[in-house]
């Protein structure tokens, strides 16, 4: 054996023991300061307008010409990284029923929104979104084309309005529906 490949089997062998004895973070020099990651379970989502939805709602859902009532009922979750928003109609058996998990992707600097409903996975969601004021609006893809969810806080009425909208082939929008949201 060649002297070069002594010494380099040794600094090998010194490595696994430091590894062995100090955790293999040593070894590799993680003693140094460590740039922790902008999302995580140490980097929960607290927002002032998201905090306006928890509790218990009465929902007035204007679509496609008719006007139906559900409820909902939102609390933070999975160590408050996302509000679970649990919409429900009131017909027995409901004829709707979704959850969606909105949350905060702190890298990206946007909103997002897990959107699954009694439509099934095919129509099941991941929206992005950005604030303007007291709304936010989401995006979501669709093979259809994209559809909007624009959520907006009324701060003196102290309720929502969901306002869901799909686009247009000619790139307009157009109304879907309108969910009014107060407290019962």
């Amino acid at each position: 054996m060649k002297p070069l490949q002594i010494v380099s089997a040794l600094a090998v062998l010194m490595l696994a023991v430091i590894a062995f004895v100090h955790g293999p973070e040593t070894a590799l020099g993680a003693d140094q300061p460590q740039i922790e990651s902008p999302n995580g379970p140490k980097r929960t989502f607290n927002d002032k307008l998201i905090e306006n939805l928890v509790g218990d709602w009465k929902i007035t859902r204007k679509i496609r010409g008719k006007e139906v009532e559900n409820r909902a009922t939102a609390s933070w979750v999975l160590n408050h990284q996302f509000l679970e928003l649990h919409m429900k109609d009131v017909a027995e058996p409901p004829t709707y029923e979704a959850i969606v998990l909105i949350g905060y992707d702190h890298a990206g600097r946007r909103y997002v929104a897990h959107w699954c409903d009694t439509y099934g996975g095919g129509f099941s969601a991941m929206g992005h979104g950005k604030r303007s004021g007291d709304s936010i609006e989401f995006e979501f893809q669709y093979p259809d084309g994209p559809f909007y969810n624009t959520l907006t806080w009324d701060g003196v009425a102290k309720g929502w309005t969901f306002r869901m909208e799909s686009q247009r082939k000619d790139a307009k929008r157009a109304l879907f529906a309108v969910d009014t949201f107060r407290r019962p």
